[in-house]
């Protein structure tokens, strides 16, 4: 790579200051290095390199899929599943990006539309997860996942989370969903605290789309990738598929999924 972008969150003096060392250390060895995004779609950028934690990554990442940048992930933040390097491994990593030591991920993103009065009003992308929520105010709402038009299950429970296998180790994971691999062509349905035992976590092919209706409640919050906050009410539907635009993501080889559970899932069943 020659053309290289840097991106997080330059408020915070330590992600500047790290930033500068990196551009510094780049343009020595005949790099040219860029900071904002108009800069990265009009140098047609070969790379994108994301200071942050797991959610920067994922912001980074779904913004650069439109011009089809694969990005880096360093991470910055405390728990990083998504991010490539530690800090520690900086230098290393650059490196191996100079000398084409990499391969290229290709993760499926999954695209949502919300329907109201029968007309698409909202379009919205998800690396993550979609979640949908009950309001502080209501009580028990029941969402109906219906599959590729086939009226499947209702859940009575505070919410549902639709998510790629990227998405299956964030908040899909801590509703007790299962841990994906990303090579794994699926969508997860993980109910958020349910009401009925038969309510039960499942993997469907990426091939279907998936239609969420409020079957009881007065309002929804439904939110992609923890942001993009909206709304479903009882005559309202949300459809999910896969998007036509995949995230690229740089691995560089240096840990495999299984190590990368070990690691941020602290089993020490492991340690040896």
């Amino acid at each position: 790579m020659k053309k290289i972008g840097i991106w997080g969150n330059f408020s915070l003096a330590e992600t500047v200051r790290v930033a500068d060392q990196m551009e510094t250390w780049l343009t020595e060895r005949s790099c040219q290095v860029f900071r904002d995004w108009q800069a990265f779609e009009q140098e047609h950028v070969e790379g994108i390199i994301s200071l942050g934690g797991d959610g920067t990554l994922l912001a980074t990442a779904r913004e650069a899929a439109i011009w089809e940048i694969p990005v880096l992930g360093i991470n910055f933040g405390r728990l990083g599943f998504l991010c490539e390097i530690e800090r520690e491994d900086i230098w290393e990593a650059l490196a191996s990006l100079l000398n084409g030591a990499y391969t290229i991920q290709q993760r499926a993103m999954l695209g949502v539309e919300i329907h109201t009065n029968g007309a698409p009003e909202v379009h919205k992308i998800a690396l993550n997860d979609v979640v949908f929520a009950r309001e502080a105010g209501e009580s028990q709402i029941i969402l109906q996942a219906d599959i590729s038009g086939e009226p499947s299950v209702r859940y009575p429970a505070d919410g549902l989370i639709i998510a790629t296998p990227t998405g299956s180790t964030a908040y899909s994971l801590s509703a007790g969903g299962p841990v994906v691999s990303p090579d794994v062509a699926g969508i997860i349905i993980t109910p958020l605290a349910a009401h009925s035992l038969s309510a039960r976590p499942m993997i469907v092919s990426q091939k279907e789309v998936i239609e969420i209706t409020l079957a009881r409640g007065k309002l929804c919050r439904v939110t992609c990738d923890g942001k993009y906050h909206l709304n479903i009410r009882p005559n309202d539907r949300a459809l999910i598929r896969v998007s036509d635009l995949q995230a690229r993501l740089i691995h560089l080889g240096t840990r495999s999924f299984p190590k990368i559970v070990r690691e941020k899932l602290m089993d020490r069943w492991h340690d040896a």
